[in-house]
């Protein structure tokens, strides 16, 4: 797993916080704070995945076609990142060591377990789920900067 899902999972936060207002690839590369070619590029796989849509013209920009309680973080990770090793292998061990000639079949099953537990969890969250976690703790820095 790269960079590139935990930014698509910003996006669409970000793209549902937005309350159907459209956001720019710029504005959406200043929360970010990356290029706005990388947003644009992942906005593309997002799009192709039914996750967002463009709305063209002045004041335009990207959007949810899906409600944010539809679209779970396996959905995200299935579009930007399924076929790439969560945890990669090293892909030619020593065959003349005991360890290098068995280390392979012994740790491929411990990571398909460990794989198989993230994928299981990122199906239970929803960008909903998360957008609600970043409201309550933005409320709780702005209670805790008003009581000071």
């Amino acid at each position: 797993m790269n960079t590139r899902f935990a930014v698509a999972v910003h996006i669409l936060t970000l793209l549902h916080a937005q309350k159907g207002a459209p956001a720019t690839s710029e504005m959406i590369a200043g929360s970010v704070n990356t290029n706005p070619s990388l947003i644009r590029r992942l906005l593309s796989q997002l799009a192709q995945e039914g996750f967002t849509m463009s709305q063209m013209g002045t004041g335009g920009g990207a959007l949810l076609a899906r409600s944010a309680d539809t679209i779970t973080l396996l959905d995200v990770y299935r579009a930007v990142d399924e076929g790439r090793d969560v945890i990669p292998m090293h892909p030619a061990p020593n065959p003349k060591c005991p360890v290098g000639r068995n280390i392979q079949a012994v740790l491929e099953t411990r990571i398909h377990d460990a794989e198989k537990a993230l994928r299981d969890e990122l199906a239970n969250t929803t960008i909903a789920d998360l957008a609600g976690d970043v409201s309550r703790r933005e409320h709780r820095r702005k209670a805790g900067t008003r009581a000071g």
